[in-house]
């Protein structure tokens, strides 16, 4: 068994579901087998396998970091928050078919 003292800790899981604490559970095993080298190889094989779940799974890890390349990447891209709330708030006006 490797030493543990720079495993990687959950920061924020409000919004994982079952299935990512599933996911969650194989990347601490492949931690504590491997290493940060068996950490980095399971979120590589979750973001292969479901984007939208490494996604969760990675804000849960890092959410100060995930949302702050988010917001890096809209700046760049020309986006703004202000641009995504009217976004959003359109979105909630539109009637939803059924």
């Amino acid at each position: 068994m490797l030493k543990q003292d720079n495993e990687p800790q959950l920061v924020d899981t409000t919004d994982l579901n079952d299935a990512d604490w599933v996911e969650i559970n194989k990347i601490k095993q492949a931690y504590a087998q491997r290493g940060q080298r068996g950490f980095v190889k399971a979120l590589d094989a979750l973001y292969k396998m479901d984007r939208f779940r490494w996604l969760r799974v990675v804000l849960a890890y890092y959410p100060r970091a995930v949302r702050e390349a988010m917001r890096d990447n809209m700046a760049a891209s020309g986006v703004t928050a202000e641009d995504l709330q009217e976004m959003f708030g359109n979105m909630k006006s539109c009637p939803t078919k059924h």
